[in-house]
């Protein structure tokens, strides 16, 4: 197992490969389809400061925050994978969710030194492992807004680095 805290550098970033187990650590982000567009759509207005939200090195998790808890969902809808580019660009080093995502995005991945990793659909697991959520954009959005959470020891496989992919 791999203990990544986050931020994530870009060295632990371009050292991970497919199939590494990791165990994440700290602050990620949450967003599915009905925010991630919204997210960088402000990327593009350069806007993220006015939600004191900072992409560098950070975890996106494709998931909604609810009083259920957190588990993935699918990382290849195309609102969610057709952000990957943007936020990748912004900073992000890993992209949390499931399924499978396209050779393209793989490619774009390995040019931006992000990694795609696959968390297990464990949404009870889960809950023991984070310690703290917050909204940080898009409250209107319900269990869909942006949330921030702070994580010990959330597991993962990477499922995509380096131009490869598990898949």
């Amino acid at each position: 197992m791999i203990r990544i805290q986050t931020p994530i550098s870009s060295e632990v970033s371009g050292s991970l490969k497919v199939s590494d187990r990791v165990l994440l650590s700290g602050k990620i982000y949450c967003g599915r389809d009905a925010v991630l567009p919204k997210i960088c759509q402000l990327i593009k207005e350069d806007r993220l400061k006015e939600y004191g939200i900072d992409l560098e090195g950070a975890v996106i998790f494709h998931t909604a925050v609810s009083i259920a808890g957190v588990g993935p969902t699918s990382s290849n809808k195309p609102e969610i994978e057709g952000s990957f580019e943007l936020l990748s660009q912004a900073g992000v080093k890993m992209h949390l969710g499931k399924g499978a995502i396209s050779q393209d995005t793989i490619n774009m991945l390995k040019e931006y030194n992000s990694v795609f990793a696959i968390i297990p659909p464990v949404t009870a697991l889960l809950g023991e492992n984070t310690i703290s959520q917050k909204c940080v954009a898009f409250p209107e959005l319900g269990m869909e807004a942006f949330y921030e959470i702070e994580v010990k020891d959330y597991p993962a496989v990477i499922g995509a680095a380096q131009g490869e992919c598990i898949y």
